[in-house]
This record gives structure tokens, C-alpha cells and sequence, in this order.
């Protein structure tokens, strides 16, 4: 599972380093700072699957958090939202070192 957990970790640091090359590349082309939202960023890799995202969220989840949360979520620069997705999975995937050393017993 901590494989699993790690794994996913780095394709979402991956698509945050590619959000983020993206976002510097328009900022460098515009002579201005541009951050492309999640939701954007999202609708143009594949609009099919927000869609169903927004309307099962909206009809299986309370409505307040799809209308807080999801939608909070999705003005948020789209490389910061990987990054601290990819932060979290690998939180959960870490592994512990023993605290009696290497080299005990």
C-alpha cells in the first residue's frame, strides 16, 4: 500500500512541476504573473470527467460543501493543489525509521 500511496505521490508532483512550467512559461510569454486555476487547468485536460465530478458531488454530498469546498478547491492555482496533494499521499505513505538505530539487536 505504501507503494501504491508513494507512487501516486509522485505522478502528482509531476503534474505539478508540469502546471507549474506551464503557468511560467504564459507568465514569461504575458510579462506578467498568470496561475491557471485547478478548474481550468482541469477542463481543458479532460471536461467530460469535471462535469460528472461537479454533479455527483453535487448530488450524492451536501450541497454547502460542493458549493465551499469544491468550488474553493478549483480557483486554487492548479500546481498548488498537486503540491499539496502530493505532500499529503506522501504523509500517509512514509515510513517510519526504527527508533532503536540500524544496528540493534
Amino acid at each position: 500500500m505504501r507503494f501504491l500511496l508513494r507512487l501516486a505521490s509522485l505522478v502528482a508532483l509531476a503534474a505539478a512541476v508540469i502546471a507549474g512550467t506551464i503557468d511560467s512559461i504564459q507568465s514569461v510569454a504575458a510579462s506578467a504573473v498568470v496561475m491557471t486555476p485547478m478548474s481550468e487547468a482541469w477542463q481543458d485536460v479532460s471536461p467530460d470527467t469535471l462535469t460528472s465530478l461537479q454533479s455527483a458531488l453535487s448530488y450524492y454530498i451536501h450541497p454547502r460543501f460542493y458549493a465551499f469546498i469544491f468550488q474553493w478547491l478549483m480557483l486554487q492555482p492548479a500546481f498548488a493543489v498537486f503540491l499539496v496533494i502530493a505532500l499529503l499521499l506522501w504523509m500517509i505513505g512514509y515510513k517510519k525509521p526504527p527508533i532503536a538505530g540500524r544496528f540493534t539487536a
